[in-house]
């Protein structure tokens, strides 16, 4: 019995001793895990307060610790001046630029159902008549024109472009073409549609593919390849060029080129490279829409077009002044 109370005495000196050495060894900011998953601990009365270790130099410097701030008072956003409310007494007055018009009433009024249209759902027209002119060459004048007209939307619209000559009291050749444009990009169109050939000798039928626009430089181009009966083939390219002198004083340049890959006796065509006519023009632009000019224009042909027109009386070469009128609307 007393062996018994000696150990039992032994023991709980030991778990005291062990008890001090570990609350001293404890750092000074544990945390106290206790209360984790909602658990409660009571303080224990005998626990000390953690002793605080003494600074070294190697120690980073203290910061001192941040009071705890009070809850700020609400604001009150009323008392802000916003955007909005009542416009100033100086302020201009909408309707005073645009002649009283207001969208739904009057000029501008639409009807029930009615929605507003993007531009590029709009039908636009146009007709340019580039050249009306009289020439006077050395062997005979002659009176000739070419204009453009257009119908559609900014992306597809139907395209007429004639041009012919007549001389003589009679219509010597004509091109019609018929047209659908479709824009490629911002300033092309490629253009699919059927030429007719009117004039001197038997009438041709083409199918026409090409491609018209403004290349860099502001250069108008007009390219189209054709394909006619009997294997009857074509190509014609135009460009033309605007020098501004003045804000109405425009000199204009202007080259076209025709080749054909057959042999078209009864209209005095040959194979190959069969003209080019080059011309310089000045005009004076009254308005915008309206401009008269005068001008020089070389025409030359060349290959079996050219012994063609030697056999008929005609000349390989003309050199023409002409005069004409240049509008559009």
């Amino acid at each position: 019995m007393t062996n018994k109370t000696t150990l039992l005495a032994a023991t709980a000196t030991v778990l005291i001793v062990s008890g001090s050495v570990f609350a001293q060894g404890a750092p000074a900011g544990a945390a106290d895990h206790g209360a984790h998953h909602g658990a409660t601990t009571m303080p224990s009365e005998s626990a000390s307060p953690p002793s605080e270790a003494t600074p070294t130099a190697s120690d980073p410097p203290s910061v001192a610790p941040v009071p705890a701030t009070r809850e700020q008072p609400a604001v009150d956003h009323g008392e802000m001046q916003m955007q909005g409310g009542s416009p100033p007494p100086d302020a201009r007055d909408p309707h005073a630029w645009s002649d009283s018009f207001v969208r739904g009433a009057g000029k501008y009024s639409l009807e029930s159902g009615v929605r507003l249209r993007l531009g590029d759902e709009h039908r636009y027209s146009a007709l340019l008549v580039n050249r009306l002119e009289r020439s006077y060459g050395e062997d005979d004048n002659a009176t000739a024109y070419d204009a453009q007209a257009w119908f559609g939307t900014s992306y597809d619209r139907l395209v007429v472009k004639a041009e012919g000559e007549r001389s003589r009291g009679e219509l010597e050749h004509a091109r019609t073409e018929l047209l659908w444009g479709h824009a490629l990009a911002a300033y092309w169109d490629a253009q699919l549609g059927i030429r007719y050939d009117s004039g001197e000798g038997p009438n041709r039928e083409w199918l026409a593919v090409g491609i018209q626009g403004l290349a860099p430089y502001w250069f108008e181009l007009d390219a189209t390849a054709y394909l006619g009966g009997s294997g009857r083939t074509a190509v014609r390219f135009e460009a033309e060029y605007e020098l501004l002198i003045t804000q109405r004083v425009i000199l204009q340049p202007r080259i076209e080129v025709n080749a054909y890959g057959k042999s078209d006796p009864d209209r005095g065509i040959g194979s190959g490279l069969s003209d080019v006519a080059a011309g310089l023009r000045l005009r004076y632009e009254i308005t915008r829409q309206f401009a008269p000019y005068i001008g020089v224009e070389w025409v030359s042909r060349y290959g079996e077009t050219k012994d063609l027109a030697r056999r008929a009386g005609g000349r390989g070469s003309d050199t023409r002044l002409v005069a004409g009128v240049r509008f559009w609307f």
